[in-house]
């Protein structure tokens, strides 16, 4: 049965009102659940494609489904001051209880969403609003210090800088849909575009783990404390292959603890529909996200009891591709808490490494997954520019989080380590199955205070790689590939440096008993995903000695409301080889129109690494039917990066 959509506007704290879509059942089935999601990116426009999934929920499962656009976004009264601020979570507590109360609603209320909408239902789960009885986060962060596009390690991520951290100045000053706001549409815009500052320069002022990045995260600290707070059943949905796959194992085994049921379903893609996603084998994942929202949000269509379990593919020796389609592997229905035994390999001897500030550019750039960078490459390039130390694989599935101690030393204050387990083929093929990084000034752990080395003392560290589910097949080896950058990923030492690798341990979690296969629905035969219109280079300057990454992309599509959206990006970071000093640049062009309106709003973004630390320059300037409506500058500088303090703030002009 089909059912219809509707526009809404729901009144919250302060006198706003929040622009909301409806997805509505067929009024002949009564009052039936509702799942929300709730994002930044403008339900009517930029991502209104993300329309088919609702109406799936709601003509083949029933479900009332609510898309809104976030406080200050999209068509959304009110300012967007920063992402997941306790504004935003306060408001949905309050959207939460209006959805509930409504007559087509059975007062039964799910959360769901991908990477921006996963996150804020996690948070909600914490906040426990009474009508809310599930959720399922799909790419989605526990930590947003550890495991976000901010920092990883304690380092700056260095090329997140021109995507998502840039692009989101541009997007928050777009104007509401002219025929949804209503009249006054201007003046709302011309108030936005007057008020709203770059979120990107409130994330480079916390170089720290502290209060900020507590807020809207989790995971408080690094002993786990923060899961008991989450107050419904939490359904988790991972990717090997994309930024956010540590919320996986560690969230379930507390999850377990607590006694909170939930479910986790980990495959080998990126950032990006399960049912379509790069690389496969896919899932169809809406049958799999109604089937859990049915268990907890219609509880009289339970057949049996409930038992929280993993389900998850473990990857296998594949020849590594930018473009693969498919990973080679099997799926395992694993409990909770996986049963493992640690296998300890030695890392025997010492050896000494001159850092090359460009080692990296072999693995993908892991914050988002795939495109527009490609999955990771063969990491021979980059081995051959790291210690590397090599056994044979280990006799069982690793699942869950290999860690490296290392006993190191550095001959400079600033320094890091980026550590890379990989499966060695016979001809030499490198594939990378995990990795981690660690800016050494947090060695005592990355969320205590940083401190800078004492040059030639020597530190017993411990790097925690990235979760995993990997086998290696017959014949082939297990490499540690130890380097002192993970470039463009995170920013290189402030500069020249070399390390000294005074011996170590690989500890490997790995998986015993024998575990069923899950019955899985098949997604899509190949990946959704094309690179048409999309560049990612890497340019060696060989009289300059410097090393540039280069991304663009462009896309034009129409939209609701007789309209059409064109989004234009571009940006650059380089690297120089002899001082290590590094720059980014951004530039991203959104252009909206409707009939008799047209609108374009384009930011750069200049940002310069050295020594002395950061200088930054962001420009936004904003055009309506051709003339210009606004301009404005921001710039902030040097800020350090190797002991980090306290930023001036910004001096907008």
């Amino acid at each position: 049965m089909t059912g219809g959509t509707r526009e809404v506007r729901v009144p919250v704290t302060g006198g706003v009102e929040l622009a909301a879509t409806l997805f509505l059942p067929d009024p002949a089935l009564g009052p039936q659940p509702c799942l929300l999601e709730a994002l930044p990116y403008r339900k009517d426009d930029l991502t209104a494609s993300y329309a088919t999934g609702y109406e799936e929920l709601r003509d083949h499962h029933a479900y009332a489904v609510c898309r809104l656009d976030l406080r200050g976004t999209g068509s959304s009264g009110g300012d967007a001051t920063d992402e997941y601020p306790s504004t935003e979570q306060r408001d949905l507590v309050e959207v939460i209880a209006w959805l509930a109360d409504q007559d087509w609603c059975d007062g039964n209320i799910g959360m769901f969403g991908t990477s921006y909408s996963g996150f804020n239902s996690l948070q909600l789960a914490c906040e426990r609003p009474p009508a809310l009885k599930a959720v399922c986060a799909i790419y989605a962060s526990d930590d947003r210090w550890t495991d976000d596009v901010h920092y990883r390690g304690g380092a700056l991520r260095l090329v997140d800088l021109v995507d998502y951290c840039h692009y989101m100045t541009p997007m928050c000053v777009l104007p509401p849909v002219p025929d949804v706001w209503g009249p006054g549409w201007r003046q709302e815009w011309q108030r936005r575009l007057e008020a709203n500052e770059p979120w990107v320069l409130t994330w480079l002022r916390e170089r720290v783990h502290g209060d900020y990045w507590r807020g809207g995260s989790v995971r408080l600290d690094g002993a786990g404390a923060g899961y008991e707070r989450i107050g419904c059943p939490v359904m988790l949905v991972a990717g090997w292959a994309d930024g956010y796959r540590n919320n996986s194992f560690r969230t379930v085994a507390a999850l377990a603890a607590d006694g909170v049921p939930h479910r986790l379903l980990a495959g080998p893609w990126a950032h990006a529909d399960p049912t379509t996603a790069m690389s496969g084998p896919r899932v169809d994942l809406r049958p799999e996200m109604a089937a859990w929202f049915d268990r907890w949000l219609r509880p009289e269509m339970a057949r049996e009891p409930f038992a929280s379990h993993c389900d998850v593919f473990v990857r296998s020796s594949t020849r590594p591709e930018p473009d693969l389609d498919r990973h080679q592997g099997s799926w395992l229905r694993l409990p909770s808490v996986p049963p493992t035994v640690l296998h300890t390999t030695p890392l025997d001897g010492a050896a000494q490494l001159t850092v090359e500030p460009d080692v990296g550019t072999a693995a993908w750039i892991d914050c988002a997954g795939h495109l527009p960078w490609g999955l990771s490459l063969d990491q021979r390039p980059d081995d051959a520019r790291s210690l590397t130390w090599e056994s044979a694989p280990p006799p069982a599935p690793v699942v869950g989080h290999p860690r490296v101690r290392l006993r190191v030393s550095a001959d400079a204050p600033a320094a890091s380590l980026s550590v890379k387990l990989c499966d060695v083929f016979p001809d030499g093929t490198s594939a990378l199955v995990t990795r981690g990084t660690l800016d050494l000034a947090f060695r005592d752990g990355v969320h205590g205070p940083p401190a800078p080395l004492v040059p030639g003392r020597e530190y017993d560290v411990t790097v925690v790689l990235d979760a995993c589910a990997y086998t290696w097949a017959p014949g082939q080896l297990l490499r540690v590939s130890i380097a002192g950058a993970d470039w463009p990923n995170t920013v290189a030492p402030p500069g020249p440096v070399t390390l000294s690798v005074h011996g170590g341990e690989l500890e490997l979690p790995l998986l015993e008993g024998d575990h069923p296969t899950p019955d899985l629905p098949a997604g899509a035969d190949r990946s959704a995903e094309s690179a048409d219109g999309v560049t990612w280079e890497i340019r060696d300057d060989v009289l300059r000695r410097t090393t540039t990454a280069v991304t663009a992309s462009c896309e034009d599509y129409a939209t609701p409301y007789d309209g059409r959206a064109r989004e234009d990006y571009s940006g650059e970071v380089s690297v120089d080889r002899r001082t290590f000093e590094q720059r980014a640049h951004a530039d991203t062009t959104f252009a909206l129109a409707w009939p008799g309106v047209d609108v374009r709003v384009r930011s750069t973004m200049d940002v310069t690494v050295t020594a002395a630390g950061l200088d930054v320059a962001i420009e936004t300037t904003a055009t309506l039917d051709g003339e210009q409506v606004s301009h404005r500058r921001w710039t902030v500088g040097p800020q350090s990066t190797a002991a980090p303090s306290p930023v001036p703030s910004p001096d907008p002009s």
